[in-house]
């Protein structure tokens, strides 16, 4: 019994402690709830403009910086109705400035 209290323990602390996470969708990487931010192409909606040149399925990659100065990195597929979806995001931390 003695020997089973260690265990029992650990395992009531670590139950307690993951009570409190919960789990949410992440915007980094690949993604099929990707939500424009600021600086994307498609923020407040898409573009007037239509890429009627462009095959459907046409990869569009876009680089901006974000408010906090990181540099974007996103990617849209051009669809048949020619809107266009974000598919990827990627930061660059650059914490010395170096390009």
């Amino acid at each position: 019994m003695a020997a089973l209290l260690p265990t029992l323990l650990s395992a009531i602390l670590l139950a307690s402690s993951l009570s409190g996470c919960t789990a949410t969708a992440t915007t980094f990487g690949y993604s099929p709830y990707l939500e424009p931010i600021p600086g994307s192409i498609t923020y407040g909606g898409q573009p007037r403009t239509r890429l009627t040149k462009a095959p459907i399925g046409s990869i569009v990659p876009h680089q901006f910086n974000d408010r906090a100065g990181r540099t974007v990195y996103e990617t849209y597929v051009i669809e048949p109705d020619r809107s266009l979806r974000l598919v990827s995001r990627r930061y660059r931390y650059d914490f010395f400035n170096f390009d």
